[in-house]
């Protein structure tokens, strides 16, 4: 795991970083190559396989302290879990500044990633489009993340949209 790994609330939340999850391991390898061939260093990227961020999105569910439940970080951690239980892979990847975070992005979308999120201190960025181009239709910290897919699930782009 990251010895870096930041948290908010006690759940995952890497400022100045973006997290991405790829639904095929050899997408999230490729991806990886690719950083490194455009030149982020090795060391600004952790690979996360499905069981290591499944186990620490538990990890993180279980200590979250109230303020996670306020706002979405937990949300977010929910989110990951949902997609690592799917099989997908995770790459964490530093980018602080506007160049980096354009080749992250670019990289995110020639690999298929399912979501690319940059984590801001106040916001969290799509990079990638995910779902369809509908405007969000409602998201609380009750509710959970709308995950803007047909079904509004993570992961699943092929069943109808829930209403």
């Amino acid at each position: 795991m990251n010895p870096e790994y930041q948290t908010a609330y006690g759940v995952f939340k890497p400022v100045g970083h973006v997290v991405m999850s790829f639904a095929a391991e050899h997408d999230a390898n490729d991806a990886r190559s690719a950083l490194l061939k455009q030149g982020v260093p090795r060391d600004d990227i952790v690979h996360y396989s499905p069981d290591e961020m499944r186990r620490q999105a538990d990890a993180d569910i279980e200590s979250a302290g109230f303020l996670a439940t306020v706002g979405q970080e937990l949300n977010l951690v929910r989110a990951h879990r949902a997609l690592a239980e799917q099989g997908s892979s995770f790459l964490v990847v530093r980018a602080t500044d506007d160049a980096t975070i354009d080749r992250v992005a670019g990289i995110a979308r020639r690999f298929h990633a399912q979501r690319a999120q940059r984590y801001g201190r106040f916001i969290v960025e799509e990079l990638v489009p995910v779902g369809s181009s509908a405007q969000q239709v409602f998201e609380s910290p009750d509710r959970g993340l709308d995950a803007q897919t047909p079904s509004g699930l993570e992961g699943d782009a092929h069943k109808p949209r829930r209403r």
